[in-house]
């Protein structure tokens, strides 16, 4: 579909997806954070992981599986909560902000008024 201008009517449109970029940051940031401070058991449980597989190796083994098994949970929290975050954003794009700007006059305006001007 392609975005019109309400005012101008120009097809030259581009959407700035601000909500979708810093609820990406923002949950990929939280979801490394709580990872990381083990209240989401993928940090403990991939720790655990890690040092069971570790033990093969003896002592250090052990501590190199661990903190790997943590990293990676991290990680996983990361990319949960980025995907979370960027799909939360991506409404409030939608449903709240002005998410397009028209690069012939400057007019900032939402999908809702796009379409109300149409009908």
């Amino acid at each position: 579909m392609s975005v019109t201008c309400p005012l101008c009517h120009s097809r030259q449109v581009i959407s700035l997806d601000r909500g979708k970029k810093i609820g990406g940051l923002i949950g990929t940031v939280g979801g490394a954070a709580s990872g990381v401070a083990g209240t989401v058991s993928g940090a403990t449980t991939g720790a655990e992981f890690g040092g069971a597989i570790g033990v093969v190796a003896g002592p250090a083994g052990v501590a190199v599986g661990s903190i790997a098994g943590a990293i990676f949970g991290a990680l996983v929290g990361a990319a949960t909560g980025g995907v979370t975050g960027a799909k939360l954003g991506e409404v409030i794009d939608q449903r709240v902000l002005d998410n397009y700007v028209c690069q012939d006059c400057g007019l900032t305006f939402s999908d809702h008024t796009s379409r109300d001007q149409a009908i």
